[in-house]
């Protein structure tokens, strides 16, 4: 009898295992990360800095500063660090060669930034499964535009100089990179690990003296020896002769293009996320928003389709580059209203997949959408329409922005006005892949449904043309990009 009930339980018990570890293993594959470093809590971390002009590209790299593009990486042990790229390495500009450089490339300072990141990635690489990754991309943005220079297409078309007035500058010269200074990461004490980049475009400026008056930027990385997730602290501030600043933390594409840059890239996501099957996890404090032209980023997905819904091959004049973001400054207000038609998008479309012209202004949902603008090289568009800018992109550039509403909620994103604004630290849990499945994107009439596969995701802010100095501070961490398994 003893034997029997012995078996009995024995039996039960198996049984029980068998279904816990069997949903344990369900729950296991369910969550699978888009990204090389999920939740950003590995100890050797790799990260990387890139400057971009207005037009996306480098135009003239600035004195002594080598090439924009550098980066931090390293193996982690318990008692050092050992660093992948050298000051060397991130020194390296224009005429100076190195390993996989071709020719063509390394007298100009558009494309050698491109191979120069390209080798920076080789040396940061990390082996993975599926593939390969090498490192999150901080991005620094200057939105002076020198419109006599010449030097940005429009829609991706070669065009000569213009007359100014249209965009910020303050005269020869304002498009510069910036100085960039570098503190490689080291341990702090025994217990925690910092590095950073900082610096100005201010030439002539010496950032030790202090800022007042001058542009800044600066990403300080901390993290616990074998706890937590590292912390990334940025502060932006502009200046009069830089009032138009970006910066920005991505998880960009590992290969080929990524949201507004044309070359071949390197990155963190390993695979790429397509809507609407995955999410978006990051940890958001603001201390200080930027001022009330900040538009700050909780969320901005970019990707490249052409408008027939044929991926991107390269040609600026028929690729068009996609971008949705979530601006949460409480200070920005809906361009898209009743009376402003042009800057909303054709139709919102619900959870449920109704789908509201803008036209119904007793359902259309203005408040949820500060601006949309067209691709400059669409040929069917419904009027009335906005274009985007034709110049800050290699090649045509749509937009859907939003703003904190409640027809966001389904998909976790704020829904009022201060939502993870300061004071209110939060960590996200976004369905960026629900919602951007049901955003409006042009297309030509008649044409397949464009894959909305995306490369780059970032967080960070925009100051849009400040009309005094103004600085934005905020941390950043337990960013992943989770895969969800489609629906039935």
């Amino acid at each position: 009898m003893k034997s029997a009930m012995e078996n009995q339980f024995l039996a039960i018990f198996l049984m029980t295992n068998v279904l816990i570890f069997s949903r344990s293993s369900a729950k296991e594959q369910q969550y699978i990360s888009a990204v090389g470093d999920p939740g950003m809590r590995r100890d050797g971390l790799r990260v990387a800095f890139e400057g971009w002009n207005f037009c996306n590209e480098v135009g003239k790299e600035a004195p002594a500063m080598g090439s924009p593009r550098a980066a931090d990486c390293f193996d982690f042990s318990s008692s050092s660090l050992e660093h992948k790229v050298t000051e060397a390495d991130n020194k390296l500009g224009v005429g100076k060669p190195f390993p996989g450089i071709s020719p063509g490339a390394l007298n100009n300072p558009d494309l050698y930034a491109v191979e120069k990141e390209l080798y920076l990635g080789s040396l940061c690489e990390v082996a993975d499964t599926p593939k390969p990754w090498h490192f999150w991309m901080v991005m620094l943005k200057n939105g002076n535009y020198d419109t006599k220079s010449g030097l940005c297409p429009e829609n991706g078309k070669k065009v000569g100089p213009f007359k100014p007035g249209r965009f910020p500058c303050f005269g020869d010269g304002c498009m510069n990179q910036p100085l960039l200074y570098h503190q490689q990461t080291d341990f702090l004490g025994m217990e925690k690990m910092r590095g950073g980049f900082n610096g100005t475009y201010d030439l002539g400026s010496d950032i030790r003296d202090g800022i007042d008056g001058i542009s800044f930027f600066e990403v300080v990385w901390e993290k616990k020896v074998g706890v937590g997730n590292w912390a990334f602290n940025h502060k932006l501030k502009t200046s009069k002769k830089y009032p138009w600043l970006m910066l920005y933390l991505r998880a960009d594409a590992i290969k080929g293009f990524s949201g507004g840059y044309h070359y071949d890239t390197r990155g963190m996501l390993k695979t790429l996320p397509e809507s609407p099957n995955f999410k978006v996890r990051v940890s958001l404090d603001v201390k200080q928003g930027g001022g009330p032209k900040s538009q700050f980023y909780l969320i901005d997905i970019g990707s490249c389709w052409k408008n027939n819904g044929a991926p991107c091959d390269g040609d600026v004049l028929t690729d068009v580059t996609r971008y949705s973001e979530m601006i949460i400054n409480p200070e920005t207000q809906a361009w898209c209203s009743p009376t402003s038609l042009i800057s909303c998008p054709p139709f919102h479309i619900t959870p449920n997949d109704t789908k509201i012209y803008r036209n119904d202004t007793a359902n259309f949902p203005y408040s949820a959408y500060h601006y949309y603008c067209a691709p400059g090289n669409a040929q069917h568009l419904e009027k009335p329409v906005s274009l985007c800018d034709p110049y800050s992109n290699p090649q045509a550039q749509e937009l859907v922005q939003l703003l904190p509403h409640p027809i966001w909620a389904e998909y976790g994103y704020p829904t009022k006005r201060g939502d993870g604004w300061v004071g209110d630290a939060k960590i996200w849990d976004l369905n960026v892949g629900g919602l951007s499945s049901r955003l409006y994107f042009y297309q030509d009439p008649g044409t397949p449904p464009a894959k909305r596969i995306w490369t780059s995701i970032d967080m960070g802010t925009e100051i849009f043309v400040s009309d005094k100095d103004e600085m934005a501070e905020w941390t950043l961490s337990h960013f992943d990009v989770i895969l969800t398994p489609p629906s039935s």
